[in-house]
């Protein structure tokens, strides 16, 4: 496996196929030319990868692995891994039950000591304490999303967890239940105590989640009716304030649409999401007083299902994974308008279903 220079990082890719998975792919990433290139690929303790994070200091790579059992009980697993970085090679650390089914998301706290995981399958949310060698333990926390008494019928739908950087609340995006439902997090127990609901529009599908640098916004996309919202955020409460709420789609448009991922620039500048049916990455501007959007456009992915996409950590390219056409696609960022231009190179992959860049 090739060492990575200076001028270069790594990027994990999780290939989500069913029984096709290819596993995690590894590619090798020129910062200064937004050239990728492919790296051996790495299936040890991992079956069918769908969602990757690092810790705070990308010492380890945690996946949600999207089985139907772990350990011969039913449900998801969380895998661990620790980073060479001087090569990218990945070394198996351990497994756990994610405590539900399907597992589609996994972040670590700011300190790095917890996993959050959210199950897709059945609503439930788990978090796992981790060791200083990236060795996960068992659960310290499982709580289960319910339907309101009003709407018996609905079924959860975990889609994300995601904790403020003071790693005092957490906000789960809640497809089933068109909720976002907040947590007062407990960095010291990792335990999680209910302390909000904000209720999208029926239908609406929340899915991703993210917080602005500045820790005084969010964003939110739906990804069943193709929207995103804007809140204000009050770091001290752990309350949202909706904003604004603008659709991910340009007018005239009326195939079928999914949306999928949602990041915002490193510079706090602009938000991007993708559209799965458009396919393409719609790119808004971020107002830097009230956190508002104003729509900037569309950049077609070049492929088809556009599930995961990544910005670098300088910000300037954002690389694209086109689950159904097998590939992914490099853009460069222009730094003052956020409009993307795409790169010559296509490169081959199975379903990939989530990037992550490592230093």
């Amino acid at each position: 496996m090739a060492a990575t220079t200076q001028h270069e990082l790594r990027l994990y890719v999780a290939s989500f196929n069913g029984g096709k998975s290819d596993g995690l792919v590894q590619f090798q990433f020129d910062c200064q030319s937004g050239e990728l290139k492919l790296q051996p690929s790495f299936r040890e303790g991992v079956q069918n990868p769908l969602y990757l994070a690092t810790d705070p200091r990308q010492r380890f790579l945690f996946i949600a692995d999207y089985v139907e059992s772990c350990d011969g009980k039913p449900g998801g697993a969380i895998c661990s891994y620790a980073i060479d970085h001087a090569t990218g090679a990945l070394r198996f650390v351990g497994r756990q039950s994610s405590q539900g089914t399907a597992p589609c998301y996994v972040q670590a706290s700011a300190d790095g000591k917890f996993a959050l995981t959210a199950n897709y399958g059945d609503g439930k949310v788990a978090v796992h304490p981790v060791s200083k060698n990236g060795e996960l333990g068992p659960a310290t926390d499982v709580v289960t999303h319910t339907p309101p008494a009003a709407e018996p019928k609905k079924k959860a739908h975990a889609h994300s967890i995601v904790l403020d950087a003071a790693n005092r609340f957490a906000f789960a995006g809640e497809l089933g239940l068109d909720q976002v439902v907040g947590y007062r997090f407990d960095a010291a127990a990792g335990k999680l105590t209910r302390a909000s609901v904000w209720n999208a529009k029926p239908g609406a599908g929340p899915r991703h989640f993210a917080f602005h640098p500045n820790g005084c916004f969010a964003y939110l996309i739906n990804e069943l009716d193709s929207t995103v919202v804007a809140f204000s955020y009050d770091r001290s409460a752990g309350k949202l304030t909706e904003s604004q709420t603008l659709t991910t789609l340009p007018g005239g448009f009326s195939g079928k649409n999914y949306c999928a991922d949602l990041h915002v620039h490193p510079s706090g500048k602009f938000l991007y999401g993708s559209n799965r049916g458009h396919d393409s990455i719609v790119i808004f501007a971020i107002d830097a007083d009230t956190g508002r959007l104003e729509l900037v456009g569309h950049e077609p992915t070049q492929g088809s299902f556009p599930r995961s996409f990544a910005l670098d950590p300088s910000g300037s390219f954002l690389l694209a994974g086109n689950e159904k056409s097998n590939h992914i696609v490099a853009f460069r960022v222009h730094a003052t308008t956020g409009k993307l231009t795409p790169l010559a190179q296509k490169v081959e992959a199975l379903a990939p279903a989530c990037l992550c860049f490592v230093r």
